[in-house]
This record gives structure tokens, sequence and C-alpha cells, in this order.
């Protein structure tokens, strides 16, 4: 009989739902214990998903007997803190996307999980989707030759509320860290990391980016060209230019449940996928299977990836001009030096 991984959740919000639900559909893994700072909350979410334990702080689900692994899902700003809290006593870590607010808390977190020997990833779903293994499989197969260009988009109208997490810079809102890192994660995925970096933003009424435009280039000239809103609805999708051909991955690209291979000669081609549940169960999959080998780390999602994918964060940051005053470790001044020299680089 294979092993059933028992699930830790820490914040119970809107996409630990999801998560959730995923645990589910799988039949090795399972909902244990969730924790909140409420503990009415964290019943009710316990009680939904018939979870054995619930906490009303996050610090008691430390003490949970046999937890094989949490999943962090509070708002951006206590992901370190909370990841930190976790790698100390040995437990295994998929922490939601962004890893953290900034390359440093990033690099603290991997540190930490390097010096414990204890697992540790960052949740970006999307890398697991079939959607994005077939992808790279064209790539590598040269379906579309070299490619030179990817075009990325990811926006949605979202209703302003000052006080909610995507409007509030004490949250860490904005297009940027929500929904802007996944054209980014695309980018670097296909691209690697880019040596030029040049971004702009809106900056609304509450100090958050709400549309942020980024440029990314890379060796040999290549280019990617990627836009994130929260007051607009963009078309989410994504397309790779090589010169034999284009693959795109069809609206939503995140979640998608096609692609289309448009070679340089001859018909397109179309490949459908099942995209069941809300799509987390491919990294639930990755995590448990990284466990099972006895890995700190996925190869597919690297702890290096995660680094450089942050400091990529950082300079579109630097350059776009959002800032996070509570959490940046970094002055204006400083933010103004670094961009000036990033930009002739």
């Amino acid at each position: 009989m294979s092993k059933v991984f028992n699930w830790g959740i820490i914040g119970p919000g809107r996409i630990a739902h999801k998560f959730a639900n995923d645990l589910g559909v799988l039949p090795n893994a399972k909902l244990h214990a969730v924790a909140s700072r409420s503990l009415d909350k964290a019943l009710e979410f316990a009680n939904k998903y018939s979870a054995v334990h619930a906490y009303g702080s996050y610090r008691e689900i430390i003490s949970c007997p046999d937890l094989d692994a949490i999943y962090i899902a509070t708002p951006h700003p206590w992901h370190c803190e909370n990841t930190l809290m976790c790698l100390e006593h040995n437990i295994p870590v998929l922490c939601e996307k962004p890893m953290g607010m900034n390359a440093k808390e990033v690099r603290q977190m991997i540190g930490l999980a390097k010096f414990q020997n204890t697992f540790l990833m960052e949740a970006l779903w999307t890398r697991f989707l079939p959607t994005t293994k077939k992808v790279l499989e064209l790539i590598a197969e040269g379906a579309i030759g070299e490619v030179n260009t990817v075009k990325a988009d990811f926006g949605f109208k979202a209703t302003f509320d000052a006080k909610h997490r995507l409007f509030n810079q004490s949250l860490g809102g904005g297009s940027l860290l929500d929904v802007g890192i996944y054209p980014v994660f695309l980018a670097c995925l296909i691209l690697g990391k880019p040596n030029s970096i040049s971004a702009e933003a809106s900056i609304g009424k509450s100090n958050v980016d709400e549309n942020c435009g980024i440029v990314l280039k890379f060796d040999n000239q290549k280019l990617a060209l990627l836009h994130a809103s929260i007051v607009s609805n963009t078309k989410c999708e994504a397309r790779i230019y090589g010169d034999k051909g284009v693959i795109q991955i069809n609206s939503r690209w995140h979640e998608p449940t096609s692609i289309t291979w448009y070679p340089e000669e001859g018909e397109p081609q179309d490949f459908f996928f099942e995209f069941d549940s809300f799509g987390y169960k491919h990294e639930i999959i990755e995590v448990q299977n990284c466990l099972a080998s006895n890995k700190i780390e996925s190869e597919d999602l690297s702890f290096d990836f995660s680094i450089d994918l942050a400091e990529v964060m950082d300079n579109i940051r630097i350059q776009a001009g959002i800032f996070y005053p509570m959490y940046d470790h970094f002055t204006e001044k400083e933010i103004a030096t670094k961009a000036n020299n990033f930009s002739q680089n």
C-alpha cells in the first residue's frame, strides 16, 4: 500500500480551499490539519475538508502529530516568516508564490531548508501542468526552431477595495506579485534569466501597481513582452515565437486545456488536456514524489530557479517603481541607483 501523505495548511483563505479540494482528489493525500489566526475559521475549514486537527494560531500547527508537509497560503508578507517557522522544526514546506517579498527573503528561506536538510518548494503550480510539460517538449524537439520571443499577459478586473489584499500595500498587493509573476515565470522557464529589464507600472490610489508592463532581454537578443493587471480583463494568452513556428498556450494560459502549435509549414495542430479540479494536484504530486525520494528540492522547480525568479521580480519592481516600504530592505535612494545601473547593463 502506498503512503498517504498528511498535509497541513497555514492560512485557510480562498486559494487554500482550492488546494484542499485538490488534496481530496488524490488517493494518497489528505488534509490533516489547518491553522488560522481564528480558531472558529480553522474549525470551519477543517470540518469542510475532514481534517483531524484545527488550530487558532499558526505556530500551534508545528506540534501537530503525523504531519508530512505544510502548504503556506497566507498573504505574501508572511510567507517567509511562516516558512522559516516550519523549516526550523524540519517540516517540509510548499510555499505559495511569490515565495518571499524579495530575493533576500527567498535566499534566507532556501538557506534554512538546506541547513535543515528539509524540503522546500515554491508553489508555482503552472510549472507542473501537462500543458507546460508539452510546451517544453515541443520546444526541445525543435517544433518551432530557436525561440526568440515570449509574449504573455495575465489580467483581470477586480473591484477596488483598499483593505483587500490585492490593493493593500501592507499585504503585498498589486498586479506584479499577484499575477505578473506568472508571465515572468514563463519567460524565465523558457529563456533563462534576463540580462536586461525594462518595466513601467501604473500606481493606483492605494499605492500598489494596478498595471505593469515588462520587457525582458536575454542572451542572443531574445525578448519577453509581458503584462499584468488587476484593473483590466486581458486575454490571458501566451505565445512562444520561434524561427520555425509558434506555440500558443490558449486562454487562460496559466490553467489551460489546450495549446496550439503553428508550424512554419503545414496546418496548425491542437493538443487538448483535461483540466480537472483546480489544477493544484500536479504540484502536490511533485512534492510527494520528492518527499518519497528524500529530496529537499524539486528538479523541475529548483532552489536556483526560485532565487533567480525573485531577483528578476526585484529588478522589475526597481525599474517600475513598485515599493513596499515596510518590507523592502533598501532605501529609495539605493533603488534609484540600482535601477540606473541595471538599465545600463
